[in-house]
């Protein structure tokens, strides 16, 4: 679990970030999962958008991605969201 100060530094980090991954009218299926548990193991934290044909709201969306990869959400604004889970064997990233 995330403290505030941790998550404030997350944020500032994917403020500069693109969006690498977009969920559409598929929703969240077994390839987008497995993109996503790749890129966070690849980058630690990655931003990733709802498109309006979503099926679910983007905060919903990412707590889905976020159970299933094992990760934690940071931030959803609006149709962004970032998610965090630091590498065991090579970390990257120290949220503190």
């Amino acid at each position: 679990m995330l403290t505030s100060k941790q998550r404030a530094k997350l944020r500032g980090l994917a403020n500069q970030m693109e969006t690498i991954l977009q969920v559409g009218k598929g929703g969240i299926q077994d390839a987008l999962v497995k993109q996503v548990d790749e890129a966070l193991t690849a980058r630690e934290l990655i931003k990733l958008r709802a498109l309006e044909t979503a099926p679910d709201s983007p905060r919903q969306i990412a707590g889905q991605l976020a159970g299933a990869t094992g990760a934690e959400v940071v931030q959803v604004i609006g149709t962004r969201f970032v998610l965090y889970r630091r590498n065991p064997e090579h970390p990257q990233i120290s949220p503190d």
